[in-house]
């Protein structure tokens, strides 16, 4: 006889079998109860029920006998025969739970449609025809295939006090914002490196409004992404705060913490934002605060829309009147104005390649063509970027803040596989000359750099800062002065060529406060410096020559030979004579003398400074 014990204590449930009746192996016997759980009991082998020891109610204690079976000795042809019968059954059963799936299940699945973009065609087709796309849409061509997890995908508006629960479900998906953790260029980097945070505003539902539940979402990722350090990609178009949500005891709404907890990420992580449609008030305030604005040419951006501006008694505007992307780019606010979700996609994935991480390979064209960038005329204009193009690798280039503060240029990009910064004089535009809005562009891009531990390279083409009474109305002493507060704290190296002119203060700016405060200091052979420019100190310094030898061309002829003699005192390889500088360099061999001086660097210590917003 085998007896069957009770597992636990606890109360009889049910016994599910008689005396005389015959029982398979796996089948239940009984069901005990403990501490609002039931146990099944079930039947370790084949047998006949012997006897039932208790019955319905019964407490009974752990290993007490329930009841006892009588074994049954079957042939093989008999547990072929049974084996066949139990077969059928068990497909059917199967064929039978795929068609008839358990209640609660069933629930989910219909909740989770909703979620989907196919749920709403109607509200995807308004959107593609405006040509753009839905939020899901762009997180799916931003993460790679299959690695987004969503994050509160079930939540919708809190609004159940004046809306059906089956009208919030249909019509309010995830409350309006798509937030989770997916990896972005994994294939080139591997999991780990790739991981990032990626939060997306649904314009589709409530116009992409900041409801209650999507701040508890957005509060829950920022949280995520400063313990794990991820990088944060906030896709930010939406109308800014949502004043229908009436189910929380809210009057203001103003302790809501999520435009702390994003700005409090600021240095810790890149945080990387991207507009297209209409972006305003506290869309537009997280917007603000990321290090870098991706935003297509149609886009809108300010802290308050056409509602906002006209109950302010400012007057009735469109949409599209409020900071629109020529204007935001050339303001500063935008620092990569795309054409469109597309290419915003595809510029945030080269953006977030250059935080992930040095590469092996990084190739770049022919290291001669250097030479023949600059003209020969020493007073003549070039284009800059064509030598940041050459002297970066292939494919890596991102530049920021284009459209503003045209004095210098900044680019990240790679050299050598090394993600790096560029800071590069523009001698189309003043010659070169800094002014207050360069100078601003210059500090924060240091800033970001030294944020996110890239290495600084500055090339230097410039007469110096920007001077004169107009210049000084726009507040230019405090503006460039940032440059050398900004550079005098800087935790990573940084490195300075100079291609051409080096003079006064703007050179010194240029290279983080003075030709020995960057790692190591070269320029090409046809770089030239000064303490100002050398017409200006010949005018300044020679004037009583000047003024005693006759005028024309024998005073012609005396302005050009003390140009002449300044220039031959100040040019690169006296410079480098007077250990001035630290070398000057073949053009062609620019980017094998960054990478060997780059490699001989300390790294940074952890923990970044903010970055300032503008």
């Amino acid at each position: 006889m085998i007896e069957v014990r009770s597992p636990l204590a606890g109360s009889v449930v049910a016994v599910t079998v008689e005396a005389g009746r015959s029982v398979r192996a796996g089948a239940v016997l009984a069901i005990v109860e403990a501490m609002k759980m039931e146990h099944e009991v079930r039947a370790e082998g084949d047998g006949q029920v012997a006897a039932v020891r208790v019955r319905d109610g019964d407490t009974v204690a752990e290993g007490e006998v329930l009841l006892t079976l009588r074994p049954i000795a079957t042939s093989a042809a008999e547990e072929r025969s049974a084996e066949a019968g139990l077969g059928a059954p068990a497909a059917a059963a199967g064929k039978g739970a795929e068609a008839g799936l358990r209640p609660d299940l069933r629930e989910l699945q219909a909740r989770e449609a909703f979620t989907r973009d196919a749920s709403r065609p109607e509200a995807v087709a308004r959107r593609h025809m405006l040509g753009l796309r839905t939020a899901r849409e762009n997180i799916a061509d931003l993460c790679d295939p299959g690695s987004f997890i969503e994050y509160g995908a079930l939540a919708f508006a809190a609004q159940q006090t004046r809306r059906s629960l089956d009208d919030l479900v249909r019509n309010t998906p995830a409350d309006g914002m798509v937030t989770g953790i997916g990896s972005v260029n994994a294939p080139e980097f591997g999991p780990e490196r790739s991981r990032a945070v990626v939060m997306a505003y649904d314009a589709t539902v409530l116009a992409g409004t900041q409801g209650m539940r999507n701040h508890q979402k957005t509060d829950r990722m920022l949280g995520i992404a400063l313990e794990q350090k991820l990088p944060v990609v906030l896709f930010a178009e939406g109308g800014g705060g949502r004043p229908g949500d009436v189910d929380m005891p809210i009057v203001a709404g103003l302790h809501v913490g999520t435009f702390a907890s994003f700005a409090r990420l600021s240095g810790r992580v890149p945080v990387l934002g991207i507009a297209a449609g209409r972006c305003f008030a506290g869309n537009a305030a997280l917007l603000g605060c990321c290090d870098t604005i991706i935003a297509t040419r149609s886009s809108s951006i300010g802290m308050g829309g056409p509602a906002m501006v006209e109950g302010g008694g400012l007057g009735r505007f469109r949409p599209e009147d409020i900071g629109p992307g020529e204007v935001q780019s050339r303001s500063g606010v935008i620092d990569v104005l795309v054409e469109d979700e597309a290419e915003a996609v595809a510029v945030a994935k080269r953006y977030l390649s250059l935080f992930q991480g040095r590469v092996e390979g990084g190739t770049a064209g022919d290291a001669s063509a250097l030479r023949d960038l600059l003209p020969a005329n020493r007073l003549r204009v070039y284009e800059i970027r064509t030598i940041v193009k050459a002297l970066v690798d292939r494919g890596s280039r991102v530049e920021l803040r284009a459209g503003f503060g045209a004095g210098v240029v900044t680019t990240l990009a790679r050299i050598c596989g090394r993600p790096v910064g560029v800071l590069a004089s523009n001698p189309a535009h003043l010659g070169g000359a800094i002014d207050a809005d360069a100078a601003d562009k210059a500090a924060r891009f240091m800033q970001l750099c030294d944020a996110h531990g890239l290495p600084i390279v500055s090339l230097i083409d410039t007469p110096g800062f920007m001077v004169g009474p107009e210049i000084e109305t726009r507040g230019q002493v405090r503006h460039v002065s940032r440059m050398f507060v900004v550079a005098a704290q800087l935790r990573v190296p940084v490195v300075a060529v100079v291609l051409r002119k080096a003079y006064g203060l703007g050179a010194m700016a240029m290279a983080a406060g003075g030709m020995h405060a960057p790692l190591a200091t070269a320029a090409w052979p046809s770089g030239e410096f000064g303490a100002m420019g050398l017409e200006g100190a010949v005018e300044l310094g020679f004037r009583k020559e000047l003024d005693a030898a006759p005028a024309g061309g024998e005073r012609d002829a005396l302005r050009d030979s003390l140009v002449a003699a300044q220039y031959a005192k100040g040019k690169a390889l006296n410079m480098a004579a007077t250990l001035e500088i630290d070398a000057v360099i073949d053009p062609a061999e620019t980017r094998t003398w960054l990478d060997a001086v780059l490699r001989s660097a300390k790294a940074p210590e952890p923990g970044g400074r903010f970055v300032d917003p503008w």
